[in-house]
């Protein structure tokens, strides 16, 4: 018996549930198995039973979750398994009353801490490659506008065709380009300026 079944004052029995959205539906079978895989293979959890559900169509995706009964080790574990596995649900069913030292909490807390610290940085890094990736997608519309233009003058939904984007962006983008100096529009079509 590992250190982790024998009961001990820390371990906590918990029923939590994972739920998966995607598509398509055979992907978020497999998706929501092999989290359940990672979750048994980490060593401060045991899982004493799962049950999933059949995969259900909602709108243009489909959803399908996991019910697990686990023991956890300790307060911080399952906080971190909050974090990692971003359950739906967490009950906790044994013990009924938890306590702890000021140390266990701030540590507790620490943990936390690094984990939003994590959870922020990651964002920031998401955030800056979203803002260099518009960057260079409003340089390359910006060059194909040109290079269409640079032949004759064209109709704005004509332009859109050609960018592949929605008239209403492509609107977008050439009103700004127009105030930027780089097309003109006369006549309803718009120029090199």
């Amino acid at each position: 018996m590992s250190e982790l079944e024998k009961p001990q004052a820390e371990h906590l029995r918990c029923r939590i549930i994972i739920e998966v959205l995607g598509k398509p539906k055979e992907h978020i079978e497999k998706a929501l198995r092999s989290y359940v895989k990672k979750i048994r293979d980490d060593g401060n959890f045991i899982v004493l039973k799962e049950e999933f559900s059949d995969a259900a169509q909602q709108e243009s995706v489909y959803s399908i979750f996991v019910e697990l009964e686990m023991i956890i080790k300790g307060v911080s574990n399952l906080i971190g398994f909050c974090f990692d596995y971003m359950p739906s649900s967490v009950e906790i069913l044994k013990p009924d009353h938890l306590s702890m030292t000021n140390l266990d909490l701030a540590n507790i807390i620490n943990d936390l801490q690094a984990k939003l610290h994590n959870v922020d940085m990651v964002a920031k890094q998401l955030r800056g490659e979203n803002d260099l990736l518009r960057k260079n997608l409003h340089a390359s519309l910006t060059n194909t506008v040109k290079i269409l233009l640079n032949r004759r003058g064209m109709a704005p939904e004509e332009l859109a065709r050609f960018m592949g984007l929605p008239e209403k962006e492509a609107d977008e983008l050439l009103g700004k380009l127009v105030e930027q100096n780089h097309i003109k529009k006369e006549d309803n079509k718009f120029k090199l300026a």
